[in-house]
């Protein structure tokens, strides 16, 4: 039933209906004609033809063994002979009579063997007798089978008179019979042609319809198949009204879709330039912030040294020195997230990678006691180690500062589906709820003396090797676990 919500498919259904009631009423028109008056009159013309054969064939056989001269045409019992000739002929063609005929003695003999009345029929129809007569005498006098048809009200009157060769001269054979007239019968015929007519039309027309309109919305998709990304093609106009009122409409849909996307296209234009006014502002607040503090401090160093004796400028040289590296830290870190590199990808042997990641970092950790650990890192995959080493050591760093004293650090590798995942994870308190979703931006930090510029630039070199990093799970809502980091890779073992 789901294929009947289909105007396709109720039209094609409608079309086969229409053909099949077309047949039928031809079927019916074909049996009617067949039962027609005109169509009786010709098949009951060739049976009495046929049957007037049967009489010559018999008389044929029944004269087969004469010798001598011609018989006696008033003898009683030629005439009885002739009349079984006829009857034998006769006997099973159904409503047919008929009879021997003499050109100068007349009718010799008579039989009607299938006759429905109350006893068997011998005597000559008298009503019928001169188109007997006259039929007869021209069959004998040209020597060729004739046939003469009268039509009344009521019936047709079909005769049939065949020469007959024997040693009788002037001898012919007859048959006739009756066909009723159909009364009523021509205007229902003509009612059914013109039935069947207007079905034809129908299908031929239901047809046109059908192929026009599947033409018009092959068309139509035709038209919204090459339609671009940014806006919807204006779809002709077919000229059928119904089609053209969905056709106006699609096209209408379109044009304020494409004003609506250049609002849409407009608005994000406006909303970036205020995302990207509002990023500068709050990277220009950070570098300030943090410029801040380091120049503060090697001021007011210097303000020390200037007061005092040569050991204390000394001292205060060298924490000046010391706040100029925290703020050639900074711009290197700056410069960082704003330098994307291009990836270098080569044939890493994981556990080799990964165990000179944690040696880098195994003197920071052994002063904590943090105990620094790698699960599944076996068989090599593509990438470049160089960028990948820096996001690592990011983590390792961030992990290990998170970690307590005595804690541990794990650095897990998981593969799927051709993607390579690295997790680090602390056993720290994990990452406070309010800097959950800020964690990746800069110079968001929960410590005193960060930075806030780790994680941001390992953010930018995952994502300038096509990869991704992100938090996976927060120790405030799974306490003990700390924090685990997930950076991901698109890259297929080799």
């Amino acid at each position: 039933m789901a294929g009947l919500h289909s105007l396709g498919t109720r039209l094609v259904a409608l079309w086969l209906l229409t053909l099949v009631a077309g047949v039928a009423v031809a079927i019916m028109l074909v049996q009617l004609y067949e039962q027609s008056t005109d169509a009786q009159i010709n098949r009951a013309e060739a049976v009495i033809a046929r049957a007037c054969d049967l009489i010559r064939d018999r008389y044929g056989f029944f004269t087969s063994g004469w010798t001598g001269p011609a018989p006696d045409l008033g003898s009683s019992d030629l005439r009885a002979k002739l009349a079984d000739v006829v009857g034998l002929a006769l006997a099973h063609q159904d409503g047919v009579e008929g009879g021997i005929w003499q050109a100068s003695a007349g009718p010799l003999a008579y039989a009607y063997p299938t006759y429905e009345g109350t006893g068997p029929k011998t005597d000559l129809p008298v009503a019928e007798r001169s188109q007997i007569e006259g039929l007869n005498q021209a069959t004998a006098r040209d020597g060729q089978p004739a046939d003469r048809r009268t039509t009344s009200r009521a019936q047709t009157l079909l005769l049939h008179a065949c020469a007959l060769a024997g040693p009788i001269t002037g001898l012919t054979a007859w048959t006739m019979t009756r066909v009723n007239t159909a009364t009523g019968f021509r205007p229902l015929l003509l009612g059914l042609s013109v039935l069947f007519g207007l079905l034809v039309l129908m299908a031929l027309w239901l047809g046109r319809t059908l192929f026009t309109w599947a033409r018009h919305v092959r068309g139509i998709e035709a038209a919204l198949a090459v339609a671009g990304p940014q806006d919807m093609p204006e779809v002709p106009r077919t000229g059928e009204r119904e089609l053209d009122r969905i056709i106006d409409a699609l096209n209408e849909a379109g044009r304020r879709l494409v004003i609506a996307r250049r609002d849409a296209e407009a608005m994000a234009g406006r909303v970036a330039r205020a995302e990207r006014l509002a990023s500068l502002g709050r990277v220009a607040a950070g570098v300030a912030h943090e410029i801040r503090n380091p120049i503060a401090a090697a001021r007011l160093q210097g303000e020390n040294g200037l007061a005092g004796d040569d050991a204390r400028r000394k001292g205060a040289i060298g924490d000046m020195l010391e706040q100029l590296r925290r703020l050639d830290t900074l711009v290197s870190e700056l410069l960082a997230m704003t330098q994307r590199a291009e990836p270098r990808p080569v044939l890493v042997d994981l556990e080799a990678f990964l165990s000179d990641s944690l040696a880098r970092h195994a003197a920071v950790a052994a002063h904590r006691t943090v105990r620094l650990s790698c699960n599944g890192a076996t068989g090599t995959a593509r990438f470049d180690p160089a960028l990948i080493g820096r996001v690592i050591d990011n983590l390792l760093t961030n992990a290990i500062r998170h970690a307590p004293d005595g804690g541990e650090v794990t650095v897990t590798v998981e593969r799927n589906a051709g993607q390579l995942t690295i997790v680090v994870q602390d056993s720290g308190a994990g990452v406070a709820p309010d800097l959950t979703d800020r964690l990746f931006e800069p110079f968001v930090t929960g410590r005193a003396d960060g930075t806030g510029l780790g994680l941001a630039i390992a953010r930018e070199l995952a994502d300038a090797h096509g990869g991704h990093l992100a938090l996976r799970c927060v120790g405030g809502t799974r306490p003990g676990l700390g924090a685990a980091f997930a950076l991901e890779l698109p890259c297929q073992p080799s």
